[in-house]
């Protein structure tokens, strides 16, 4: 069976709750059509970079995935005709993460910290 990870973004008036049924019900499709959903990742409701179908905000959900690629057919479709779900995208990977993925780590100490102007003066 191949990797996926895919990503869908639920509207922004959707309750958490709400979302939380969107996940249990893709992940149902995935488990019927023979697959299995190894991780699920809410990332918690977010800016969109854009305004899409009315909309400036909304829920972005993760899910890791190992599939035939009928499952994923099939997931597919079914993100297309759900009108709680604005965009979504499923990309094949050569080996799924264990770990949090880069949203969901807090801090970045790799990360140089910015000066302020006073200090730099």
């Amino acid at each position: 069976m191949a990797f996926y990870e895919g990503v869908f973004i639920a509207r922004q008036d959707a309750s958490t709750a709400q979302v939380d049924g969107l996940q249990d019900m893709f992940a149902a499709v995935i488990q019927e059509n023979g697959g299995s959903v190894t991780k699920r990742e809410y990332w918690g409701l977010r800016n969109i970079a854009y305004r899409m179908k009315k909309n400036r905000k909304g829920h972005y959900v993760l899910f890791n995935i190992e599939a035939p690629s009928a499952a994923i057919d099939e997931f597919d479709r079914q993100l297309r005709l759900n009108e709680d779900v604005i965009r979504h995208l499923v990309v094949r990977v050569d080996a799924l993460e264990e770990e949090p993925s880069v949203m969901m780590q807090k801090g970045r100490e790799d990360r140089p910290r910015r000066q302020k102007k006073e200090e730099e003066a």
